[in-house]
């Protein structure tokens, strides 16, 4: 019997029933690893009413989840469906997932950096969710590149390429798929433990030994708050080490748009553009931090993989892997293994056709001090670069091109960014949300750092203990 008078059915052979799962989290009480199976297998089997599953969500958004419920979560969605082993291909296989952003690409050219270096990247990435791009949008915007393989061609394609950037097989961690849809329709996306455990059951799933997660904090993130994201880091920090899988985590800055780009295909010319070795002394201003953040995330990549004593000389191995065209010749071969045509790159101004374009001028003078980036995303969305609904159809060519910075000063009538839409009546909510969401100001802001705090199993646990939630 339970300090509240009830039994304890963890071990118990009485049935569960979900009603009664919903009303005990509903209440604030935390649900033991049983229960948490319950809600799991019946997410991934299609067992359990939709209406029931975001009623789960909801309640666990409202209550939050426990450390424990965390782990149990993550683990049970890890374990819903098959699991990919990338032991036969020799290496040490390692991946990087960021926290969800607005314009960011890193994945593009973190993976072929650390592939060029030594490890295999394993990447099973997800599709835009809330105001964010999505990884498989993006790559699906390159001609016949197919997003979705067998476990055995995704193995092919890494012992072929050294990585592989794909969405979930409908075997591998199904729960997560049918959670993942209903949070974004439910408006339950931004919960430290619901983020974790989809993050991590996708990333445990493909078998890693190492794992860096790039955790975004500021007005484009989905935890806005530095003491939320941070959370959210040393938590999935700490519940990816409990399943043995050696993890860093970077709180980094989305008080931007990251790069210059923000849609799918533009993405991609901006990510290949740094690939081709581009410094942003020779390329827009606008891409430094895209190129500093990569590599600092492929340095702690090949780092955890064993190929660099530090994170700073994996920094170093990355950046010669940048510089020496290595690595674009391995996301090109990446992409032809994968059935996408590489060729264009060649020319990617001539394959860009939007429907629409119009650039949106600075309204008034003075430094852009403050950049609502949700506000931005969303405006990106609205374009038709990305879905209201589970299933629609994204536009590859629509999207936003920013021409200034937070920091920049502007004069009335400079460009501010380009707007690419499906068609011309899709230009007008962007244009008007773009105002709303960028301010000026006569002096210039406070620098921010790009990287503001990083956790490691030394200090992720230590960090949970004192938080205060």
């Amino acid at each position: 019997m339970n300090p509240s008078g009830g039994f304890d059915d963890v071990t118990s052979l009485t049935p569960l029933h979900m009603i009664d799962i919903l009303r005990k989290k509903r209440d604030g009480a935390a649900l033991n690893t049983r229960e948490i199976e319950f809600v799991v297998a019946g997410a991934a089997s299609g067992g359990l009413p939709l209406e029931q599953l975001a009623a789960w969500l909801m309640a666990a958004w409202i209550r939050g989840l426990t450390l424990d419920e965390t782990r149990a979560l993550t683990l049970a969605m890890r374990d819903s469906g098959e699991k990919f082993s990338p032991a036969r291909l020799g290496k040490t296989a390692v991946d990087k997932h960021s926290s969800g952003g607005v314009g960011d690409k890193t994945s593009f050219l973190v993976a072929p950096l650390a592939a060029a270096c030594g490890v295999v990247v394993p990447m099973i990435s997800g599709r835009a969710l809330g105001h964010t791009g999505g990884t498989l949008d993006k790559l699906e915007s390159i001609p016949g590149y197919r997003t979705a393989l067998s476990l055995p061609e995704f193995e092919e394609v890494l012992g072929k390429c050294g990585c592989s950037i794909v969405g979930q097989t409908p075997t591998l961690v199904p729960a997560d798929r049918a959670l993942y849809a209903l949070r974004d329709r439910t408006g339950t996306v931004e919960n430290p433990g619901l983020i974790c455990a989809s993050i991590l059951s996708k990333k445990l799933a493909a078998g890693l030994d190492a794992l860096v997660l790039d955790v975004k904090t500021g007005s484009g993130a989905f935890l806005r708050e530095e003491k939320d994201s941070a959370f959210l880091a040393a938590l999935m920090v700490a519940t990816a080490e409990a399943a043995g899988t050696r993890t860093a985590a970077l709180l980094t800055d989305m008080g931007q748009p990251l790069g210059c780009a923000a849609g799918n295909w533009i993405e991609l010319v901006e990510a290949v553009e740094l690939l081709r070795g581009a410094r942003p002394a020779e390329g827009p201003e606008s891409i430094a931090d895209l190129r500093q953040l990569s590599l600092i995330l492929a340095g702690w990549m090949i780092h955890l993989g064993g190929q660099a004593d530090t994170p700073e000389s994996g920094c170093e191995r990355a950046e010669t892997a940048l510089m020496n065209g290595s690595a674009l010749r391995i996301f090109l071969a990446m992409v032809q293994a994968q059935g996408g045509d590489a060729s264009v790159f060649d020319e990617p101004e001539r394959f860009h056709k939007p429907g629409a374009t119009e650039t949106v001028e600075a309204w008034e003078s003075g430094f852009i001090a403050e950049m609502d980036t949700t506000a931005l995303g969303w405006a990106v969305q609205r374009t038709g670069a990305g879905r209201e609904r589970s299933g629609e159809v994204v536009d590859p060519h629509a999207g936003i091109l920013f021409h200034a910075r937070r920091g920049a000063h502007v004069e009335r009538g400079q460009p501010l960014g380009t707007l690419y839409a499906t068609s011309a009546a899709l230009l007008e909510e962007p244009k008007e949300i773009l105002r709303q969401a960028i301010h000026f100001s006569k002096t210039p802001p406070h620098a921010v750092p790009l990287v503001s705090r990083i956790f490691t199993r030394e200090n992720a646990q230590e960090y949970l203990g004192n938080a205060v939630r």
